[in-house]
């Protein structure tokens, strides 16, 4: 979890192949609608993510019946976000990419082809409930190479 151009997919990437399970890249779920916001500079709503986080929980669900492993990558920037999809499997745990916003800014700027503008990083670090103490989770420095990411996220 963790705003735009924190490293989600990557690290999930890295994540999914030592664990030999499937990676979900949560941006694929949004709609057109909602890309074509976010491409047009205008932040999503809660009513926005509504659909797309029921996407989620339903592959998150998906996995759990049939006892399979799955790591996901999605923004998860509330709390409810988060507790909605935690209801998909009570297991659960989120791995926050966090790091300060000139390093995200620098990250976004630099890539291609990705619909995101670096303009609604404000919008998204304002949105960001950070983890809190009873989630099921880590928060992890985006300083760190993406490697040393995953190797933490093994050991908890």
């Amino acid at each position: 979890m963790g705003v735009s151009g924190c490293g989600k997919s990557s690290v999930g990437l890295q994540l999914a192949g030592a664990l030999d399970v499937p990676f979900l890249e949560g941006d694929t779920y949004h709609s057109f609608e909602n890309v074509a916001k976010m491409t047009a500079g205008v932040p999503l709503t809660d009513a926005d993510r509504a659909d797309w986080l029921w996407a989620l929980h339903r592959e998150i669900r998906e996995a759990r019946l049939r006892h399979s492993g799955l790591v996901l990558s999605c923004s998860s920037l509330k709390r409810r976000y988060r507790d909605l999809l935690r209801s998909a499997d009570p297991e659960l745990r989120f791995a926050h990419l966090a790091g300060p916003r000139e390093l995200i800014a620098e990250r976004m700027a630099a890539r291609k082809d990705h619909y995101m503008p670096t303009t609604l990083l404000d919008s998204q670090l304002a949105t960001l409930e950070p983890l809190e103490d009873d989630e099921a989770g880590i928060v992890l420095d985006i300083a760190r190479q993406p490697v040393d990411l995953v190797r933490q996220i093994l050991r908890t």
